[in-house]
C-alpha cells in the first residue's frame, strides 16, 4: 500500500545558538506526530556571518543528535575530552544519554550546508553512557541506478547496510537523488514514522497531490511503500524512518526526558555541577 501524505510542513526561518541562521523544519509542536524524531534543523549559507558564531557550550540529556554535513566544516568538542571536525559528506551521531556538554562551531567555507536531527531515546536508555560516532563520507555506502543515487547513512536500502546502525533507535537515514523524469520507490515498515525533507528540486509523493519542493517536509500516513515521481527536474531529499516510541515527552530546551520530575532533576544537576556522570 503506497503511503499517502499526512502533512506537508514548510520550514520556518529561525536563529539559534549564538546567532546561526537556519530553517526550523519541525520541532516541539510537531514532536508527537514525528515520534521518535524530535526536531530537524536545516542550514544552507554562503555567508559565514550567518553561521560562524556557532553553538557555544551547551548541555544535552536524553536524546541523540545527528549532524549530517553535505558541505562545510564544523569543529566540535565536549566535556568528555572529545574533539574533531565534521566535513563534506560526514555525519556525526552523538548519543547524549545521561548528559554531555559540548559546542559546535562552523568554520568559514564557500558553503555551509546540512542538517541536524534530534532523535529521542527510549525511557530505559535516557541515562545511558554518552558517546560519539563519527561517520565519514568514505564509510557511507552509495547505491547508484539509472534513475537514482542514494547514500545510506544508517539503516538499510537495496540490501546494502548503511554507515551506522543505531543502538537504541534503529533509524533509517537516506540521502536520495532521483533524476528528472523518473520514479523511485522504497519499501517501508507499515507502522513506522516516515518523512522526507526536500533539499533540492521537486517531486510528487502521492497521487492527486501537488509537487513538493525545497525546504518542505512530508510526513506520511501508514503504508508499506513510499514513491516519488519527478518531471522535468529531479529531486534530492533526506528520508527518515523509525518505529515510534509512544512515550511521554518532557522537553526543556536541549534536554528531553519522560517526566517533569526527571527534567527538573536534570536542571538541578546542571546547577549543582552533577550533570556529567562519571
Amino acid at each position: 500500500m503506497r503511503r499517502s501524505i499526512k502533512q506537508i510542513i514548510i520550514g520556518e526561518e529561525a536563529t539559534d545558538g549564538a546567532g546561526v541562521r537556519l530553517t526550523r523544519v519541525f520541532g516541539h509542536h510537531e514532536a508527537r506526530d514525528f515520534d521518535p524524531f524530535l526536531m530537524l534543523d536545516a542550514f544552507d549559507s554562503s555567508d559565514p556571518n550567518e553561521y560562524v558564531r556557532g553553538f557555544p557550550w551547551h548541555p544535552h540529556r536524553g536524546i541523540e543528535t545527528i549532524t549530517y554535513l553535505i558541505e562545510g566544516d564544523i569543529e566540535h568538542m565536549d566535556s568528555l575530552g572529545n574533539r574533531g571536525s565534521i566535513r563534506d559528506g560526514d555525519c556525526q551521531w552523538m548519543t547524549a544519554g545521561s548528559g554531555i556538554i559540548h559546542q559546535e562551531m562552523p568554520q568559514p567555507t564557500a558553503r555551509m550546508r546540512g542538517t541536524q536531527l534530534w532523535l529521542n531515546l527510549p525511557a530505559q536508555n535516557k541515562m545511558t553512557q554518552p558517546q560519539y560516532h563519527d561517520i565519514q563520507q568514505k564509510d557511507i555506502p552509495l547505491v547508484e541506478t539509472p534513475t537514482s543515487r542514494a547514500r545510506i547513512i544508517s539503516g538499510e536500502y537495496s540490501t546494502v547496510s548503511g554507515g551506522f546502525t543505531g543502538e537504541y533507535v534503529r533509524a533509517t537515514y537516506l540521502d536520495v537523488e532521483v533524476f528528472p523524469g523518473c520514479e523511485w520507490s522504497i519499501p517501508v515498515q507499515m507502522d513506522a514514522t516516515v518523512f522526507v525533507y526536500i533539499l533540492d528540486g521537486r517531486g510528487v509523493f502521492a497521487q492527486d497531490e501537488p509537487d513538493v519542493s525545497s525546504k518542505q517536509a512530508v510526513l506520511f500516513e501508514r503504508g508499506d511503500t513510499v514513491t516519488v515521481l519527478t518531471s522535468d527536474q529531479g529531486v534530492r531529499f533526506l528520508l527518515l524512518m523509525a518505529d515510534p516510541l509512544k512515550e511521554p515527552i518532557a522537553w526543556g530546551g536541549p534536554i528531553v526526558m519522560n517526566t517533569r520530575s526527571e527534567l527538573d532533576q536534570a536542571f538541578r544537576d546542571l546547577g549543582d555541577g552533577a550533570f556529567i556522570r562519571k
